[in-house]
C-alpha cells in the first residue's frame, strides 16, 4: 500500500506522485486515468527496484490537510 499525491496539473490533466518512490509520477486526463496510471508505475517501480536488488522504500508519510 502506498500513499499517493493527486492533484490537476496547469493542462488540467490529473497528475500523481508517489512520495515513498522518489521519481514514480504518472498522469491521466480524468483523476480515475491517474490513478489506474500510478498504480502500473508504482509496480514498475518496484519491479525495476527488484530486479537491481536495491531496496524498496517503506510508505512513511503522514497525511495532513492544512487550511489557509
Amino acid at each position: 500500500m502506498r500513499q499517493v499525491i493527486l492533484y490537476r496539473g496547469e493542462d488540467g490533466y490529473w497528475v500523481s506522485e508517489c512520495p515513498s518512490l522518489p521519481g514514480c509520477i504518472s498522469q491521466g486526463k480524468t483523476r480515475e486515468d491517474s490513478i489506474t496510471n500510478i498504480r502500473e508505475a508504482i509496480d514498475a517501480c518496484i519491479a525495476v527496484l527488484e530486479e537491481d536488488n536495491l531496496p524498496i522504500p517503506e510508505d512513511r508519510f503522514d497525511v495532513l490537510t492544512v487550511a489557509v
